[in-house]
């Protein structure tokens, strides 16, 4: 098991560390990525190391005006909405992922055994900050331009396919064992939607991976009626939030999938008790699946006691209990 942003605000020592730093110089210092990557590696005993990074780092070095606003998320310094706009955009030069390729290497030199996972956002999510100009919650700039100008949209698209893909590859060729492929916002669209103009972009991000034979973990927020499409993309394995059972996700993908979830982060501040039971009922009905990640329905909220994820992976690591097969 892992846990999706074990890394990061939970931590004193990231706090510690990151004093004096802003997020993206962070994402950027490849002694601090990679000493930051280690951290809940150290203290939790968790069986993977995840790559500490962002979604927008990528859209930063390929020259975009991108920063992360404390207590807001990645803002833009203007929205790209239009054909020029998306036409003004730049490819990723190679050159500029030497920061990632470089954090990423040191990382793998200190895990040892422990693999490491390579993160990225997909292009829906990229596209949705980029269009939106910022956090939004209902992503209605971006869902109209998909509709109201599909050239300009595929154009952006594939832009932002390349521009993750590159950052998937550049992680993969530097060591890592897997990669997480993350779209935050695409539980805000229709199946048919997603189906015609979000997931061909999908496929084309990990795409750039795929002659690396590494696996690729697809994970999204919100997106139980997603699942089927999402898989067919090409993904290995399925992450699922906690908004649906692990079992009902077997059913809608078939037991042949392995499966990534579902613990709800907000029971990690339950008594420990039904936080307890709670980790044991997502184990039982992630048995059916081929096999099954423990992890989080989304990441790891920066208030959560340190002590609690530790407790989770002691509980995961050790004998199943008897009810829990059944």
């Amino acid at each position: 098991m892992w846990f999706m942003r074990q890394a990061g605000r939970s931590l004193p020592e990231y706090r510690e560390l990151r004093v004096g730093s802003k997020m993206l110089d962070a994402c950027l210092d490849p002694h601090l990525s990679s000493e930051i990557t280690l951290q809940p590696v150290r203290r939790h005993g968790v069986d993977a190391g995840i790559f500490f990074s962002d979604i927008v780092v990528p859209l930063k070095l390929a020259g975009v005006d991108v920063d992360i606003v404390p207590g807001r998320g990645p803002v833009l310094g203007a929205p790209i909405r239009t054909a020029a706009d998306v036409a003004a955009l730049r490819p990723l030069d190679p050159e500029a992922l030497a920061p990632i390729a470089e954090g990423v290497a040191r990382t793998v030199a200190e895990l040892g055994n422990t693999p490491l996972i390579g993160f990225a956002g997909a292009p829906f999510t990229l596209a949705a900050y980029l269009v939106e100009g910022g956090p939004s919650k209902d992503h209605l700039r971006a869902r109209t331009l998909m509709h109201a100008d599909p050239e300009t949209w595929d154009a952006l698209l594939t832009w932002a396919a390349g521009v993750t893909g590159a950052f998937l590859r550049a992680q993969v060729l530097a060591g890592a064992s897997a990669t997480q492929l993350f779209d935050s916002w695409v539980g805000s669209l229709a199946v048919a939607d997603y189906e015609s103009r979000v997931a061909p972009y999908s496929a084309m991000a990990i795409g750039h991976v795929k002659d690396l034979g590494v696996p690729v973990v697809h994970f999204g927020v919100g997106t139980a009626e997603l699942l089927p499409s999402m898989l067919a993309i090409g993904a290995d394995v399925m992450g699922v939030d906690d908004r649906i059972p692990l079992d009902e996700a077997v059913r809608r993908l078939g037991n042949g999938v392995p499966l990534q979830g579902n613990i709800n982060p907000a029971l990690l501040a339950a008594p420990w008790p039904v936080l307890e039971a709670h980790v044991l009922d997502v184990i039982r009905r992630g048995r059916p699946a081929r096999s099954h990640v423990l992890n989080l329905g989304h990441g790891v909220p920066p208030e959560t006691d340190p002590d609690v994820l530790t407790r989770i992976v002691e509980l995961a690591h050790s004998p199943v209990p008897e009810s829990v097969h059944g």
